[in-house]
């Protein structure tokens, strides 16, 4: 099978890694991939947002399946576009359609796909410009802290979290009237917070049945003891401990059930994965989001831990026969360690020499921002360079080992957090 991988980043450079240990693979593209998936296929260059670039490479190649990685593609509707066009409607596509990726796509959406569904999440209202006014009453209204979130995308940084009323009021404004996230804040939703500890579920789905997938802790903050701006995850580490037998029970009955049932009956096609971002309050998950794709780092400690033969779970999914498959996974642990360039989330220099992967042993390393210089140099090309995947008995094992294989990578301005599992 010939597969073509959609994405650029740690997550992408796990899938390839993992697709490309199946005996069903005859030849694996990403685009545009990064320095790490080079050796796991061919990297291209190809805009998927024009599509006739698109669908000749497809048909040149004989792409049998579109694997997509990030959500942008998918709230576009990438997979209705190949679906409707006669000449690659054959080609299997992990992700969603254009529809379903409104779970993602639109947290306005999401919020009343929940309610309507009975699925646990905080209490919220949505506000536009027109409602401003009701909105700074209802901020007045409830307590801090104060929950504000950009409707649509917003490259995970459409979330505020403040304390202080006056700022909070500051904020709202900002983002509906000077757009502060562009037209992902034309819609603001204010929500009631939930004070607990998270984790993230992830089951891949045919639309009919699922299998369920380890779940995973991770790290948004770039402080220690999770202070400072949000990242785009600094970490993560599966499985979780106090996602126990009893927690899960109430997530499948609860949350995963009701949302792939919700689907069914909304007549909502779906093959591909959802990430279900939790958060465990007086022992009982509520949820907080959906993402349409695996999260990032996550996948760099989840799909590790994975036995099964990956390509062979998206063909099952592809022709809704998931239900045949048994998912295998690894009891040990796993720690990704996120390496990034000095001054992320805000600015950041590229172009950063990186050296000492060839020391690391008995570890993964997984290339987010990198790339490759005409003189073969790995170098750094984002604010997320890399995860250090580390397998251990226990928790303790597996960062230990992670921590110390990260310090033999080496480059300009390189920061870390030591204190990831803090709060395990």
């Amino acid at each position: 099978m010939n597969v073509l991988l959609i994405g650029s980043g740690g997550r992408e450079h796990t899938l390839a890694w993992k697709l490309a240990k199946s005996p069903k693979l005859r030849k694996l593209f990403i685009s545009p991939g990064n320095a790490g998936t080079a050796a796991h296929g061919t990297n291209i260059s190809i805009d998927w947002e024009n599509f006739d670039e698109l669908k000749n490479f497809l048909l040149k190649e004989n792409i049998n399946m579109l694997v997509i990685g990030p959500e942008d593609p998918l709230v576009k509707g990438l997979h209705d576009q190949i679906l409707t066009d006669s000449q690659t409607s054959h080609i299997a596509v992990i992700g969603p359609k254009k529809q379903a990726a409104l779970l993602e796509g639109s947290k306005d959406f999401s919020k009343e796909f929940m309610l309507k569904y009975g699925i646990p999440t905080a209490n919220y209202k949505s506000f536009t410009l027109e409602t401003i006014e009701h909105g700074f009453r209802f901020l007045e209204d409830i307590k801090s802290p104060y929950v504000l979130k950009a409707d649509g995308l917003a490259a995970g940084k459409g979330v505020l979290i403040l304390n202080d009323l006056n700022e909070a009021i500051a904020e709202f404004k900002a983002m509906l009237r000077d757009e502060k996230f562009g037209t992902a804040s034309k819609t603001v939703l204010i929500e009631e917070f939930l004070s607990g500890i998270e984790c993230s579920v992830f089951v891949l789905t045919d639309g009919e049945n699922y299998k369920l997938l380890p779940e995973a802790k991770d790290y948004k903050r770039i402080g220690e003891g999770d202070t400072g701006l949000n990242t785009g995850g600094m970490g993560s580490i599966s499985p979780v401990s106090f996602a126990d037998t009893e927690f899960m029970k109430k997530v499948k009955s609860r949350i995963i059930e009701p949302t792939i049932n919700g689907l069914k009956n909304e007549k909502i096609d779906y093959s591909g994965f959802i990430f279900f971002g939790l958060i465990k309050v007086k022992g009982n998950p509520y949820l907080i989001e959906y993402n349409v794709r695996m999260g990032d780092p996550e996948t760099e400690s989840v799909i590790p831990r994975l036995e099964n033969d990956l390509l062979d779970l998206f063909i099952a999914a592809s022709k809704k026969r998931l239900s045949e498959k048994e998912i295998k996974f690894s009891e040990k642990t796993t720690a990704s360690v996120m390496l990034v360039s000095g001054g992320y989330p805000e600015n950041y220099e590229k172009g950063k020499v990186i050296s000492g992967l060839d020391l690391v042993k008995d570890c993964l390393v997984f290339h987010a921002g990198t790339k490759q210089n005409y003189k073969g140099e790995i170098l750094t090309n984002g604010g997320r360079v890399m995860a250090v995947t580390a397998f251990g008995n226990t928790q303790k094992e597996a960062l230990d080992k992670a921590y110390q294989e990260s310090e033999k990578i080496q480059f300009e301005g390189k920061y870390l957090r030591y204190d990831l599992g803090f709060d395990l």
